[in-house]
């Protein structure tokens, strides 16, 4: 949103403002961890898509949580609460793959 320091709420109000009026409200978050064993390096990737909603709901969570709507849900992140978000967020399917490989 521009200024100093790290304001969620500014960045929140910037991204609802330059959405208003647009049908395309499509979204995601997407993680990537970048593993190094033995010299080679593995990747691995988490994306939750859904959209951004038109105005802010929920108050768990952080960042752009009360705006954006996971696909397959009726709720923000921020109104799902932590324990949903982190077993459907980007970061925990992630985390999932990198663990998975690690345990094979």
């Amino acid at each position: 949103a521009g200024g100093e320091g790290h304001d969620s709420q500014a960045n929140m109000l910037k991204l609802l403002h330059d959405l208003e009026g647009k049908e395309n409200r499509k979204a995601q978050f997407r993680t990537a961890i970048s593993l190094i064993l033995d010299g080679k390096e593995y990747l691995f990737e988490g994306v939750i898509k859904g959209e951004i909603i038109k105005e802010k709901r929920g108050d768990s969570g952080f960042g752009y949580d009360p705006v954006f709507m996971p696909e397959g849900y009726d709720r923000t992140f921020a109104e799902l609460g932590n324990d949903i978000k982190n077993q459907i967020s980007h970061r925990a399917l992630a985390i999932q793959k990198l663990c998975e490989f690690l345990q094979s």
